[in-house]
């Protein structure tokens, strides 16, 4: 069994090191097992160290130029030879435990693909609260959260990937699509919740409160155009880092 772990990076020079440490210490969870387990960058056109610090953490990089996240992960896919692609973001932290978790999901066979809760590494309540709500969405629904998604290599291929429409809410579209091939191969989607995963609330204290309200509003209001655009969906693209 091998294991790629897929890593989207866009300016990341301030999170990535200590991300990808975390990554592999994680990954012995899987190397305990005698899986291999392949480690991906992919700098989505980043204008600093970023590369540099996935190269010195012994990552295999790879250069997308088109900043879109769904973009970045599928360009990571496609020179991953894992059996399984598990797609964790830069400034998310995995555990040794959610690792184990997500093994003991494969070896189940029962599953086809997966995500985790979210716990940020800050304790403001409203971003807590949030992050809450989106945790019981996650599971109720089985939406995986983008920053950490394990799924089949090949069922990940069989559907194409991640949709280079979206430039926000990929995973959602990733997750209906991924749960209607699992009814049809008699398999599930799964939303582990034991071992969240730890992720950055960096967006609470780059943005203003009037800046993510605009985000959210126009989300629920103009859902299908501010997806679909990079400009609207700037809390990803603008590089505030």
């Amino acid at each position: 069994m091998q294991i790629s772990v897929i890593v989207p990076a866009f300016n990341e020079e301030k999170l990535l090191a200590a991300s990808l440490a975390e990554i592999q210490t994680a990954a012995k969870s899987f190397t305990a097992r005698g899986w291999q387990v392949q480690l991906i960058v992919c700098d989505n056109n980043s204008t600093d160290r970023t590369a540099a610090i996935a190269c010195a953490a012994g990552a295999t990089v790879v250069f997308e130029p088109i900043n879109q996240i769904g973009r970045a992960r599928n360009a990571g896919a496609a020179v991953a030879t894992g059996d399984w692609l598990v797609f964790v973001d830069a400034d998310s932290h995995p555990s040794v435990e959610l690792f184990a978790d997500v093994a003991e999901t494969i070896v189940s066979g029962r599953c086809l693909a997966g995500g985790a809760t979210i716990r940020l590494d800050t304790n403001m309540f409203a971003a807590s609260l949030v992050t809450g709500l989106w945790n019981c969405t996650s599971r109720i629904k089985r939406w995986m959260a983008g920053s950490f998604i394990f799924v089949e290599a090949a069922a990940f291929r069989k559907i194409g990937g991640f949709n280079h429409e979206f430039f926000a809410a990929e995973e959602l579209d990733l997750s209906q699509r991924l749960k209607k091939l699992a009814r049809a191969t008699g398999k599930t989607t799964v939303i582990l919740h034991r071992h969240p995963v730890k992720t950055s609330a960096r967006k609470v204290q780059l943005y203003t409160p009037r800046e993510m309200t605009g985000v959210f509003l126009h989300s629920i209001f103009n859902h299908r155009r501010t997806v679909r655009s990079r400009e609207k969906a700037f809390l990803w693209y603008d590089g505030r880092r």
